[in-house]
């Protein structure tokens, strides 16, 4: 195998491993940062040996096991130090506690990283931001970008969130029902942010359904944990649904394909059902609705409609006026102008969307250019919507997306190349 070859499937196998990884190492060190720290140190071991030695049958046990190894090693060098000093800590494992051959699962380990991840005693956003990194393996660009604040600023919650946990001494540990309630918010907003980041990624492919599959996991795990918490089982029917057109959102030649001109024989019925479900038990369980639901209903708005024209846009506007009341997120205003302009045309959309124009959280958000595009392409007004679409791909850092909006803008050029 070659060299890149070789790469290219150690960074697939960390991509797949590396929350359970951290997970169940976090569960024998108890400490995350110490965690991450010998999860990576595998990864290092893995890049230097498998061009050598092949890609062993099962690269989640080898990193777990080498892993495992490097923590008898760091586990020995503390209780070495700790002698000399006089300063067993109880509470810290002994390094004769791990086995580094034992890689038996433990189904709640990722939930277990994401609960320990969106503990109380850290801040909203230092849950969230820890949990993204750990969980979905996702780099501080991706997080700022979810977040749309700096790079420094994530980097900074991550690295004092690792220090608050280990100050306090969090139990590493699926806390029961009524201890879980402080977390939950937290928890859903990670969840929400780790499918969004593999249904819209926000660098290379157009999606990551390796992503968006692990979320919905740990989504069906945390319904079975808190069965009467409507908007748990509303951020499920949203994931459920939204999952259900992965596979029409790229075309055979794994070309980006928005929702309108999407096949939707090709949507998932199980999921479609599975979601509709959710939503039903979301919306029995509490009005008025949460954002999650209010989301979910929209999501289902477009799975009822076998064909797009059949779409229920007047309810869509209408459902993201309660869901703006909700957040009052600019980013779901945009969304508002976009069923404004599919319920009343382009013209009256038009100015919703110039209403928007100076919003600070807007200012590199590629969706806003792209939709003024689309807007100004309906209304006749083709060169100002080239701009615009240059403009959008200006912004995005997901390569497919670019190619995306750079098509767009050949196809109003000339027509004949659509």
């Amino acid at each position: 195998m070659s060299e890149l070859a070789s790469r290219a499937a150690i960074e697939a196998s960390w991509t797949i491993e590396s929350a359970r990884l951290i997970g169940a190492l976090v569960r024998v060190v108890r400490d995350v940062a110490l965690a991450e720290d010998l999860a990576q140190e595998a990864l290092v071991v893995a890049l230097e040996t498998w061009p050598h030695t092949g890609i062993p049958d099962r690269p989640g046990a080898w990193l777990m096991t080498t892993a495992k190894r490097r923590a008898i090693d760091e586990l020995r060098r503390r209780e070495l130090r700790d002698r000399v000093h006089g300063e067993i800590v109880t509470t810290t494992p002994s390094a004769t506690s791990i086995d580094p051959s034992d890689d038996e699962p433990i189904a709640d380990d990722v939930l277990r990283l994401v609960l320990v991840s969106c503990h109380p005693v850290l801040s909203m956003e230092a849950r969230v931001a820890l949990t993204l990194r750990l969980v979905a393996g996702l780099t501080t660009a991706e997080i700022a970008r979810a977040y749309l604040v700096p790079e420094p600023t994530i980097a900074q919650r991550i690295v004092r969130a690792k220090k608050t946990l280990a100050a306090a001494r969090v139990p590493f540990e699926v806390p029961d029902a009524a201890e879980l309630t402080p977390r939950l918010e937290a928890v859903r907003e990670v969840l929400y942010l780790v499918f969004n980041e593999g249904y819209a990624a926000s660098q290379g492919r157009w999606t990551r359904p390796e992503l968006c599959d692990e979320a919905l996991r740990l989504g069906r795990m945390l319904v079975a944990h808190v069965p009467h918490d409507a908007e748990t089982h509303g951020l499920l029917a949203l994931m459920e649904l939204q999952a259900s057109r992965l596979r029409a959102r790229t075309d055979a030649r794994g070309r980006p394909v928005l929702l309108l001109d999407q096949d939707r024989s090709r949507w998932d019925r199980l999921l479609v059902e599975r979601g509709l479900a959710a939503l039903e038990r979301a919306q029995a369980l509490a009005r008025p609705s949460g954002s999650y639901t209010l989301q979910a209903a929209i999501a289902a708005c477009h799975a009822r409609a076998i064909d797009p024209r059949e779409t229920d846009w007047s309810r869509i506007v209408a459902l993201y006026d309660a869901l703006v009341e909700v957040t009052g997120s600019p980013i779901v205003e945009l969304n508002r102008v976009v069923a404004v302009s599919m319920a009343e045309g382009p013209a009256a959309a038009l100015p919703l969307l110039d209403d928007l124009a100076d919003e600070p959280a807007l200012a590199r958000y590629p969706f806003l250019p792209s939709v003024r595009a689309d807007l100004l392409a309906k209304l006749g007004r083709t060169r100002e919507a080239i701009l615009e679409l240059e403009r959008a791909a200006s912004l995005t850092t997901n390569d497919d997306e670019r190619a995306l909006l750079h098509g767009r803008a050949r196809a109003l050029r000339d027509p004949s190349v659509s």
